[in-house]
């Protein structure tokens, strides 16, 4: 115990003047390495912000893992699309779930530090089973590794930022949630472009495709959710250390859930849940879908398909902080969504009903998706009173993971009985529903004199006389 209280009057400006001779008379590499190990100083910060960024890495990269190697997944384990689409499906069943208690988990039942090890346990032991399902031509076993993955990668996705609140409040808040984002979206594009590779490869070692070639490849790519694991351990270990050394509080979540609340719920409020449902369903499952269809429409190589499917992921990662700043400097949210949603529609007509360059639309969808995600996500705290906002997003997430998980199985179905045109037909159906939503919205809000369009300079001054 003495050498705790030691430890932190050490660390602490103002230290013992013991410590104080023995730092002026150490070198300057002493003076950074106490930096380092100073969790009030923005050095040990930083190393911190490091570990909250790979974090969520291994469970990014390996979500479209079966994205990534859709052709092998078919062939090798004999399914159609529709199965195929079911890896999507369930990942998101126990998310419909999770969403309204993950937080309540963290905050009451784990705590943030364990409650972050046994998520990216659960991502580790998901991916582990996954991989052992194509090593013993189980498919059954695939659906059941990604549920039990599932479990742990949205969750972990609520540990992350409530580590980014807990260091980082008021303090580059939001360039740390939009570093996080472009993390998680560089793993999302190592993933797309790497897996395939390493399925070749590992085909030449075994000197043959087939199951037990596409578990293996899985296995490995499992590696990712290793250095996870380990990240949440290393974060445990110094925020413990910080909590001692600066008597700082665990981090919470700051999620109240009542779910008696969603009767309070506004129509603008159910209008922001049907644009992200009906937006949302248009991008991940095309996603996951979309390697073979650069391949069969456009006659891309696999690596070349691989490469073009991860775009949205490529420009997302450095969009999404810069979107956010546009977004925080100008307002006028409901113009940003509008452009988003008008822009993806514009995409999806493209790779419909063209054969232009698809580098076009897919850098389209890239920029709207990132648009989007900055505008739309802010405007329920514009509508929701503050006691009702954990309860609002945790709804939100919930119905998006829903959506997510019906629209997965019914684009394989589509796929399977129609082909890919009806597919992107059914996709652009979508995005119209998304962009009448947006209108609609526009129009209540207009009519309640509401903020959601308001300019930022507007906002502020609202801001200040109500608290005048």
């Amino acid at each position: 115990m003495e050498d705790e209280d030691e430890e932190a009057r050490a660390l602490l400006p103002g230290g013992s003047d013991e410590a104080g001779r023995e730092t002026r008379a150490a070198p300057a590499a002493s003076g950074a390495l106490q930096a380092l190990c100073d969790p009030s100083r923005l050095a040990h910060r930083l190393v911190v912000l490091l570990l909250m960024c790979f974090l969520g890495f291994g469970s990014y990269f390996c979500y479209d893992n079966p994205a990534a190697l859709q052709i092998q997944v078919k062939r090798d384990m004999q399914v159609n699309t529709t199965k195929f689409m079911l890896l999507y499906a369930w990942y998101s069943w126990p998310n419909v779930v999770l969403c309204f208690f993950g937080g309540f988990l963290i905050d009451r039942v784990f705590g943030i530090r364990w409650g972050t090890i046994i998520f990216s346990c659960f991502v580790c032991v998901g991916q582990v089973v996954f991989a052992l399902g194509g090593i013993f031509n189980a498919f059954w076993l695939m659906e059941l590794g990604r549920f039990v993955f599932g479990i742990g990668g949205e969750s972990l996705a609520v540990a992350q930022n409530t580590y980014a609140v807990s260091w980082f409040k008021g303090k580059e808040l939001n360039l740390v949630f939009g570093l996080q984002l472009s993390m998680a979206r560089i793993g999302s594009t190592v993933n797309m472009n790497l897996m395939g590779w390493l399925y070749s490869k590992v085909e030449a070692s075994l000197g043959s495709a087939g199951h037990t070639t596409l578990g293996v490849t899985l296995m490995i790519g499992g590696i990712t959710c290793i250095l996870s694991l380990v990240c949440a351990l290393a974060l445990a270990y110094l925020d413990q250390r910080a909590e001692r050394i600066l008597h700082k509080e665990q981090g919470k979540t700051g999620e109240v859930i009542k779910l008696t609340d969603v009767k309070d719920f506004s129509l603008p409020l159910w209008l922001i849940f049907i644009i992200c449902v009906c937006y949302y369903v248009a991008i991940f499952p095309f996603i996951g879908l979309g390697k073979v269809f650069f391949t069969e429409k456009f006659g891309f190589s696999s690596q070349a398909a691989s490469a073009i499917n991860s775009i949205v992921y490529v420009i997302s990662a450095p969009m999404s902080p810069i979107f956010g700043l546009l977004v925080d400097k100008t307002g006028k949210n409901l113009i940003w969504v509008l452009c988003a949603v008008v822009t993806t529609l514009a995409s999806h007509i493209m790779l419909a009903f063209t054969l232009w360059n698809p580098w076009i639309a897919m850098c389209l969808l890239g920029l709207s998706y990132s648009l989007l995600a900055c505008a739309l996500w802010p405007m329920v705290a514009f509508v929701v009173p503050e006691h009702q906002l954990g309860t609002a997003y945790g709804f939100m997430q919930s119905i998006q993971n829903l959506g997510l998980a019906v629209i997965s199985i019914i684009a394989g179905m589509i796929l399977d009985t129609r082909g890919y045109l009806f597919l992107e037909v059914f996709f652009i159906a979508c995005v119209s529903l998304s962009l009448l939503s947006v209108v609609l919205l526009y129009m209540v809000n207009r009519a309640q004199g509401g903020n959601l369009n308001y300019s930022a300079k507007k906002r502020e001054e609202m801001k200040l006389s109500h608290e005048e």
